[in-house]
């Protein structure tokens, strides 16, 4: 009769996980670098200040006004008198749309109105005049 003698290592075979860890982080590190990061592009604006200022979380239609008083509708330049058909489009019936007008502080008032005028007139049931917050 045979007796074979069970061999075991003194010690338990384990994975290298050290080499493993590595890859994992310089994964992470690739994608973190390479991710394209949400920012809003558009028209350079300089909005006005405001202490009470709170950040919108839904903003569905945006127009923009410029220094130079061009207007822009989702950051696609659109002459005036072509603003109401746009947004009425846009609005298509829906009482609730908010449109946020962003005016550059050194617009002439009387132009920002103008525009509010016609996002009202257009349907707009919501209307929001952006601002940055101040100190």
């Amino acid at each position: 009769m045979t007796i074979y003698k069970n061999k075991r290592s003194p010690y338990p075979i384990q994975a290298p996980l050290t080499s493993l860890i590595d890859i994992v982080f310089l994964l992470l590190i690739y994608f973190l670098l390479t991710t394209n990061f949400l920012v809003e592009e558009g028209i350079k604006i300089k909005l006005p200040n405001a202490r009470a200022a709170a950040p919108q979380t839904r903003q569905e239609i945006t127009v923009s006004l410029n220094r130079h008083g061009a207007v822009f509708l989702q950051n696609q330049k659109i002459p005036v008198d072509q603003l109401y058909s746009a947004l009425k489009t846009m609005i298509a019936g829906q009482q609730d749309r908010l449109v946020v007008v962003k005016a550059d502080k050194t617009i002439v008032l009387n132009k920002a109105v103008k525009v509010m005028d016609i996002a009202k007139a257009a349907g707009a049931g919501r209307l929001c005049l952006a601002t940055e917050k101040g100190l």
